[in-house]
């Protein structure tokens, strides 16, 4: 049984058990996230909602909250000597256990 939820302005396959990471949320490690936007839920029978499934919901498990490895950013304007510019990014998530999934 599988899932497609949508969080953070993306839509994300889940399963039962998964661990996902998603775009931070507020809250804090151990706490309990339910999701009601549930695009498509596919078990024995596929149903897919207009726009969400009507009584879908998926319960997950807060794990922790963290920053992904840092991207560096760096702008340069070619024959130009002094424009440069370097920049460093690291964009926060929260890791996520899937506990259930009703449709």
């Amino acid at each position: 049984m599988y899932a497609i939820i949508e969080t953070g302005g993306k839509q994300l396959k889940v399963e039962q058990g998964a661990s996902i990471f998603v775009e931070k949320l507020d809250v804090e490690a151990g706490d309990e996230v339910v999701f009601d936007k549930v695009v498509l839920v596919s078990d024995a029978s596929t149903k897919v909602g207009t726009p969400y499934v009507d009584g879908a919901k998926l319960k997950c498990k807060v794990e922790k909250q963290g920053k992904e490895k840092k991207v560096v950013i760096f702008k340069y304007k070619q024959k130009k000597g002094a424009t440069r510019r370097k920049q460093g990014h690291r964009q926060p998530y929260t890791k996520l256990t899937v506990e259930s999934i009703e449709a």
